[in-house]
């Protein structure tokens, strides 16, 4: 891969003992970001990087200035408490930050003595979201989760024919996404009358669920009327995060013809509170491909890059703890697991379509994948999907059933890179648990 550096290297160590345990999954070789201050203080938040158990102080390591070049420039950024202005500076930046850092937290570093001085651990920590996130689109990448849901509304024609020619999206609303730990609050709405003619029911919503999706966060922008090419869309992703699309099913089936998705969705949406940089990635790119007896790309979706790197494996995971499992003290659930590796389109394509039309991208929009659905049974990453539109009942270990999240249930979603002879990556993870309606 031509894609790979230095700070690649899977034989690379740190000074820093946590930063060797896989089971962390935060090593020398990842450095994702974060916006954090210490839990219940009066700091400001700032940016900080993950390395082992410990979080990296950015502005802290700011005010001390070790780095010369491009990459004092991108860290003299994270004085901020957003993230907006260094995924403003662009590719170049974020690499000699990234090798500067990766150096320093290198076993045997000179740098040691420095950044001992501005660790902080992350048990100690609380989060905010990582940027300013002016805008939010959401699309619907995953064949499988499209398909199963296709065939509970539609099951004459569950794959609508523009699925396999465009990635389709919608525009989600910014204001409500919030970070890991936010409770969410179960929707009030209306919801389709039980027989035709008859008054909409309204009320809380009796099929709350949950979407697990990826998302990435844009970097530099592009201007109005000034299209992202699928050869430079890469440069424009700063990294990748997990998302929870938390959607009210019953609600959405009553509003979203003609227009899509709108009260059903823009309740709530958790993300997680660390950034995996694209850089940090490249070792776990695959290449892309499609069924010979369906449509290929249109030409400005597809490129020899894509061809031959386009897709990212990463391993996703969803469980669920009730209120029951947590006073019985049970581990959580495993709901489903599967990969963002069987998106339909990839990362790239998404930046490209978004802006073909000349839409504007800014620093720090966010942009989800919709739902991650594999394949096969196990992987559905929705209760819509499991249930299969709440006709076949989800058996917990504890022997409680679902079909859709009751008030007190908690949703963790998780996400990792995991390949033979390199080290464990991990996103750690978005949860949210469900408040009764108000």
């Amino acid at each position: 891969m031509t894609n790979l550096n230095e700070t690649h290297d899977p034989s690379l160590k740190s000074w820093l003992a946590s930063a060797n345990e896989p089971s962390i999954g935060f090593p020398v070789q990842h450095l994702p970001f974060a916006v954090f201050r210490r839990t219940a203080s009066r700091e400001p938040f700032r940016p900080g990087v993950a390395l082992g158990d410990q979080i990296i102080d950015l502005a802290q390591l700011a005010s001390l200035k070790p780095f010369s070049g491009l990459a004092a420039e991108a860290l003299n950024t994270c004085n901020a408490p957003t993230l907006n202005a260094l995924m403003a500076l662009g590719q170049s930046h974020w690499s000699a930050l990234r090798l500067a850092l990766s150096r320093g937290a290198r076993d045997h570093s000179p740098s040691q003595a420095t950044l001992e001085q501005v660790l902080v651990p992350q048990a100690q920590a609380e989060y905010s979201l990582p940027a300013q996130i002016r805008d939010y689109t959401d699309f619907y990448i995953s064949i499988h989760h499209a398909t199963a849901g296709g065939k509970i509304s539609r099951p004459d024609a569950p794959l609508l024919p523009n699925f396999k020619w465009l990635p389709i999206g919608y525009h989600g609303r910014a204001s409500s996404v919030v970070i890991s730990g936010h409770a969410v609050v179960r929707p009030v709405g209306q919801s389709r009358p039980a027989q035709s003619g008859q008054m909409p029911r309204f009320g809380p919503s009796q099929r709350l669920d949950f979407e697990l999706e990826m998302a990435m966060f844009v970097g530099r922008g592009n201007a109005q009327g000034k299209r992202i090419t699928i050869d430079e869309a890469d440069q424009h992703i700063f990294g990748l995060c997990i998302l929870n699309d938390w959607s009210a099913r019953d609600i959405q089936a009553w509003e979203v013809q003609p227009l899509g998705p709108f009260l059903a969705k823009s309740f709530a949406t958790t993300i997680s509170p660390w950034i995996v940089t694209r850089e940090a990635l490249e070792p776990f790119r695959l290449p892309f491909s499609r069924p010979d007896s369906d449509p290929q790309p249109l030409p400005y979706l597809m490129n020899e890059s894509v061809k031959q790197g386009g897709v990212y494996d990463i391993g996703l995971k969803a469980l669920i703890s009730t209120d029951h499992s947590r006073a019985a003290q049970h581990a959580p659930a495993l709901l489903a697991h599967s990969n963002l590796c069987h998106a339909y389109w990839t990362l790239s394509q998404l930046i490209t379509h978004h802006t073909v039309n000349g839409c504007n991208l800014q620093p720090g929009d966010l942009i989800g994948t919709g739902t991650m659905s594999g394949p096969h049974p196990d992987q559905a990453l929705s209760f819509n999907e499991l249930s299969v539109g709440a006709t076949q009942a989800v058996k917990l270990p504890w022997g409680q059933e679902r079909m859709f999240l009751e008030d007190g249930d908690e949703i963790t979603l998780q996400a990792e890179c995991v390949k033979p002879g390199y080290p464990r990556l991990s996103f750690g993870q978005a949860t949210g648990k469900i408040l009764p309606a108000v």
